[in-house]
């Protein structure tokens, strides 16, 4: 390999995407005629802004093995609270005349050639990796499991991270030792050292942390079969004392949970006035010429900390008085006409988006159940109750993945149980998008177990 390609630039990457987008904001303020009353103070500030958000959301910390979905995330963090706060401009220095068109034809420019560029850099790394074998890291990995046999296959096959695999150390050889793995790493100039952790004992591992911080290389570890490194940990100070925290939820951070409010209230909103405005009246109407009762079916179901709240529906049912301990089943002969159709078009839902607007469910969360069958769930099902940090939703990762409706195997809400922490504890703005949107083409294709 060339002296060329032994060499690391990365550290040149972050400063240089800095300049590229501050030299975006900057230029691209000469194209619009948003009427300043001055230029270089809106620069000052939209500059610093940008900088102290793009800290905020670790908008440059994009790794070599960061998914492109992930990436697109941190844009659409960036591109909200930026225009939020550059809007904010006109009312604290007080400039009513500058144009809010322009203002937005302008955060449309920037956005667009941002995007353009981090996502450009991003492939264009790619593919110096993949092609011209460029920006390697050479790794080695101690310990032989099934976590590290996954790893070296990934070592090998994406070429596009950037890893070139050297060498395997299996401790349980005879011959092994730390210091012939040391050795190896300093001969061959090993970059990064990945080891199992369970197969290391407490005074191995200090061993190869010591080795690691005193030759300057980067030391990760393989959370194989201990099952509590298999979570999401958040590691934190309390004075001089670390602690660790099992479960990270991103929805509880005050900003996540501001804009997830605001796009719930946003959307339930649009929904209220666009559609249940008309929608409402003409289901009243059917409803009620097919069975007497009421047209709205309200059910006690728990929800963010297991409180209590009255969840509503349009009534798809006959009144009766064990709607709140038995689920509807297939072929239920307590389903109406016009109540098999709303439930498997989903329309009988929609009422729902009063809970949104009243606080008590998002548009997107674990779907809650009645409250019988949370009581016997949360006595059955290991971590059931985890589903409860949040407030439940309409629609959520579960129901699109197939774990909607009755409930006729243990595996069915086991696996729901499974899909809701897997969306609670990896929460984005872009993952609520794709739920919604995958519920709307369910719906209209219609689903199995709608009924």
């Amino acid at each position: 390999m060339s002296t060329f390609k032994q060499r690391r630039y990365s550290g040149f990457l972050k400063p240089i995407s800095y300049l590229i987008d501050l030299g975006i904001i900057n230029g691209i303020i000469f194209l619009f005629q948003i009427n300043l009353t001055n230029r270089y103070l809106f620069l000052t500030y939209a500059s610093i802004v940008w900088i102290i958000i793009a800290f905020r959301n670790q908008f440059y910390e994009v790794e070599r093995h960061t998914r492109i979905i992930q990436i697109i995330t941190l844009l659409f963090k960036q591109i909200i609270f930026f225009s939020i706060v550059l809007y904010a401009f006109i009312g604290i220095f007080k400039q009513p005349n500058i144009s809010r068109l322009a203002l937005g034809n302008y955060l449309l420019v920037v956005f667009t050639l941002v995007t353009f560029f981090k996502i450009f850099f991003f492939f264009l790394l790619n593919k110096y990796r993949t092609l011209l074998g460029g920006n390697l890291r050479k790794v080695i990995v101690i310990g032989d499991n099934e976590k590290t046999r996954q790893l070296i296959r990934i070592f090998n096959t994406r070429i596009d991270f950037g890893y070139k695999f050297q060498r395997q150390f299996t401790i349980k050889d005879d011959d092994f030792s730390l210091q012939k793995c040391f050795s190896y790493v300093v001969e061959n100039d090993i970059n990064e050292i990945y080891s199992s952790v369970a197969e290391l004992s407490n005074k191995q591992l200090n061993k190869l942390i010591d080795f690691a911080d005193n030759n300057l290389r980067e030391l990760k570890f393989i959370p194989d079969n201990k099952d509590i490194y298999s979570k999401k940990l958040k590691y934190e100070y309390y004075d001089y004392i670390p602690i660790i925290s099992l479960r990270t939820i991103p929805i509880q951070d005050p900003v996540n949970k501001l804009t997830k409010r605001v796009f719930d209230i946003l959307l339930a909103s649009f929904i209220l006035v666009f559609i249940l405005s008309w929608l409402t009246p003409v289901l009243a109407i059917l409803i009620k010429l097919e069975t007497k009762g009421p047209v709205f079916f309200k059910q006690s179901r728990n929800g963010f900390n297991y409180k209590e709240f009255d969840c509503y529906k349009f009534r798809s049912m006959t009144p009766n008085k064990n709607a709140h301990l038995h689920q509807a089943t297939k072929n239920d002969q307590r389903i109406t006409k016009i109540g098999k159709f709303i439930r498997k078009t989903s329309i009988d839902e929609l009422p729902q988006f009063f809970n949104v607007l009243f606080g008590d469910m998002s548009v997107v969360g674990p779907r809650p159940h009645m409250v019988s069958h949370t009581n016997m769930y949360a006595r059955r099902v290991d971590k059931f109750m985890v589903r409860h940090f949040v407030k439940p939703g309409i629609t959520g990762l579960a129901q699109i993945s197939g774990f909607r409706g009755e409930i006729e195997v243990e595996k069915d809400i086991i696996n729901r149980v499974k899909y809701d922490i897997f969306y609670i504890e990896n929460w984005s703005l872009l993952l609520d998008l794709k739920i919604i949107v995958q519920t709307l083409i369910n719906a209209l294709k219609g689903e199995e177990k709608a009924y």
